[in-house]
């Protein structure tokens, strides 16, 4: 079974110093004709959820998610010379994905809370986009819980790569919703201290493995492959 790894974009691959969440705030003022009074919640959640969320805590009805994602890819292009001005590369980041990108067999991409559009902007603005299959990568568009977006990805590498529809897969994240979403489908994961959570949060969200970063590139490969052993062993 080839290692296949689904990354986590914002604090995992990306530091986006503030501008995710000035997109989240543009699109809503885009939409609601208004600016948010509150600072807008992240913490892992996808798109769905966060705008979902947004609108609720100023007790508007949500316009349809056709609108909502077009608002969340207009804001984010709008954003992405910020994005590249005040962002940056997580250490360690780049190396990793070069390293996964020629290892033969290897599946590489994303599960995000992002939609798809915003996940090509912010990997683009440091050219990290084009080291892994964002065709197979699943979005916040395609579900509004973070969990629910594991089979989603499941589904398109099989048919991509002619896997199994069981495809075990390595998720990688910063938040204790990632690390939730693997163990609820039976998945591994390799969770990092690289955001606002600390590995005591990630082990007690029931990681078992926590790296405080990427830095040390054969270290992150070599947990990746015995998580994925493990998993398709189990």
């Amino acid at each position: 079974m080839p290692l296949t790894v689904l990354w986590d974009i914002d604090h995992t691959l990306i530091e986006n110093c503030g501008v995710s969440k000035e997109i989240y705030a543009a699109a809503f003022t885009a939409l609601a004709g208004l600016p948010p009074s509150a600072p807008v919640v992240t913490e892992g959640r996808t798109d769905r959820s966060i705008m979902a969320d947004l609108f609720g805590r100023h007790h508007l009805q949500p316009p349809c998610w056709a609108a909502i994602e077009q608002a969340l890819a207009e804001a984010a292009a709008a954003h992405a010379s910020e994005l590249r001005r005040r962002g940056y590369v997580l250490p360690g980041a780049r190396e990793v994905l070069e390293a996964l990108a020629g290892e033969p067999g290897a599946v590489s991409s994303v599960l995000t809370g992002n939609i798809a559009a915003n996940a090509r902007v912010k990997l683009g603005a440091f050219g990290l986009d084009v080291l892994v299959d964002l065709t197979v990568g699943a979005y916040g568009a395609d579900c509004e819980d973070r969990s629910g977006l594991v089979p989603v990805a499941r589904r398109r590498i099989s048919a991509a790569y002619a896997l199994p529809a069981s495809v075990p897969v390595v998720l990688v994240g910063d938040t204790p919703r990632d690390v939730q979403a693997a163990l609820a489908n039976g998945d591994a994961v390799l969770a990092v201290a690289s955001g606002s959570y600390s590995s005591d949060a990630l082990h007690a969200a029931g990681a078992r493995v926590v790296l405080p970063d990427l830095r040390d590139t054969a270290r992150v490969l070599d947990v990746l492959r015995e998580l994925a052993r493990a998993d398709a062993a189990a």
